[in-house]
């Protein structure tokens, strides 16, 4: 049986990290980050690309998930509606997959520091702090995930603990 990870959280609580430590122990594992399926410059929000990002999303999801050399999934986004989930999810052939949805969660001050240090050092746009810290309690309420805090511990550990939902 295959399992498909969905994890989710705010941006900087450490999604891409920890799905690519996760990557990294499991084997015959595919990654694929929502971000890339939303790459078009300028950044804007419309139905048209909303509706694009998500038929992208879900042809991916699938073609790994159809592929019989792939046994795990890591899909990793900011899904900060539960719908958005809801509706990608549905959009997915899961009839024999073992689905696994965690929201990666962290503290304020974690989030800031984390983001602070990824703007010095030119991996995000100094506008993401303001962002992020925003959309931090759309993450406090039912996401219909396992929520695992990220405070105090490495992408590693995590990673381990979410390899050990999926078995």
């Amino acid at each position: 049986m295959k399992t498909l990870y969905f994890i989710n959280g705010a941006m900087g609580v450490g999604k891409t990290a920890v799905s690519r430590a996760l990557q990294k122990m499991l084997p015959d594992c595919a990654f694929l980050d929502g971000d890339w399926c939303w790459d078009i410059a300028p950044f804007r929000v419309t139905p048209a690309r909303k509706a694009l990002v998500m038929e992208n999303a879900a042809r991916l999801l699938s073609a790994y998930l159809a592929c019989g050399d792939v046994r795990s999934v890591v899909f990793c986004w900011v899904m900060q509606y539960r719908e958005t989930a809801e509706s990608l999810l549905s959009m997915l052939p899961l009839g024999n997959v073992r689905l696994v949805r965690v929201t990666l969660t962290a503290q304020e001050d974690t989030l800031r520091a984390r983001l602070s240090a990824d703007i010095a050092a030119g991996r995000r746009s100094p506008d993401v702090l303001v962002r992020a810290v925003s959309y931090l309690p759309f993450f406090e309420g039912d996401t219909g995930a396992v929520k695992v805090a990220t405070d105090g511990m490495t992408a590693e550990q995590i990673a381990r603990a979410i390899a050990d939902m999926g078995t």
